[in-house]
């Protein structure tokens, strides 16, 4: 019983100190973030004085427009394909586990070099940078993590339905629209979610294949060239609403998925 005892009280000591490593900073950001003086350290009283300049802030609010373009834009380009593509993989079985580590490649590929390979891509097509090469970087990025979401659906999908169907004289095309995609539609969703989660966050692979410019300057871009001159109130409360949006967006995502893998 004793060591029963410690064994649990030992690894339940062991989750406390390691959420608490993980979890204490963001706590500290999203409290100093109301913060009521002008240092970002020191706590001085409760405000929502720097919420209120955000909303003022021309450079903020238009690189927040410009992420939510991409992403919208991205994540609904790269649904489509993500799901056709899941659809397909799944249909045509026989060609292994290489096609696979294909098309998951993206996820295990350094971001790094993501974005310099992207970068050299485009420049080799003599592409001008902008916000429509961050929405074709993204959709590269977030068409597997698509897939991947969608196929653990297909899974223990019952493709006997979808034959059925052809024999009851329904087109391909009428045969996902009224079959398939009802099916499948929770484990979509939660795939455009987690695709539009990555996109909002994305850093390194806009920064390469944005171009100069502030017109497809995105919010983390934004963060980035404020933080460089000093962490302020203002910064704070940037990213807790960063962060909120993103959170919000995953749970739903994770939410869906528990239950499309339930199914």
């Amino acid at each position: 019983m004793n060591q029963s005892f410690a064994r649990t009280f030992g690894m339940r000591t062991i989750l406390v100190l390691v959420f608490a490593f993980l979890y204490i900073p963001i706590a500290v950001l999203v409290a100093l973030s109301f913060n009521q003086g002008g240092l970002p350290t020191v706590w001085s009283g409760f405000s929502l004085k720097w919420y209120a300049s955000l909303a003022g802030n021309a450079a903020i609010l238009s690189a927040a427009l410009n992420t939510l373009i991409v992403a919208l834009v991205s994540t609904a380009i790269a649904t489509l394909l993500g799901t056709l593509l899941a659809i397909g993989v799944e249909m045509r079985r026989q060609y292994g586990r290489g096609l696979e580590a294909l098309i998951f490649a993206p996820m295990i590929i350094p971001d790094i070099v993501l974005a310099i390979a992207l970068l050299s891509f485009f420049s080799l097509l003599d592409f001008t940078l902008g916000l429509h090469t961050i929405i074709l970087a993204h959709v590269v990025f977030n068409l597997a993590f698509v897939c991947s979401v969608v196929r653990a659906r297909l899974k223990s999908f019952d493709w006997s339905i979808v034959e059925a169907s052809a024999d009851l004289g329904a087109s391909a095309l009428t045969t996902f629209r009224r079959v398939t995609l009802p099916v499948i539609l929770p484990a979509v969703v939660a795939g455009a979610l987690l695709a539009f989660t990555l996109s909002v966050d994305e850093f390194i692979i806009a920064f390469f294949t944005a171009g100069a410019g502030r017109a497809s300057t995105t919010l983390p871009m934004q963060i980035y060239s404020m933080i460089r001159f000093g962490i302020t109130p203002e910064i704070n409360a940037l990213a807790t609403i960063v962060m909120a949006v993103s959170i919000t967006a995953l749970t739903l995502s994770q939410r869906l998925n528990r239950g499309v893998i339930g199914q």
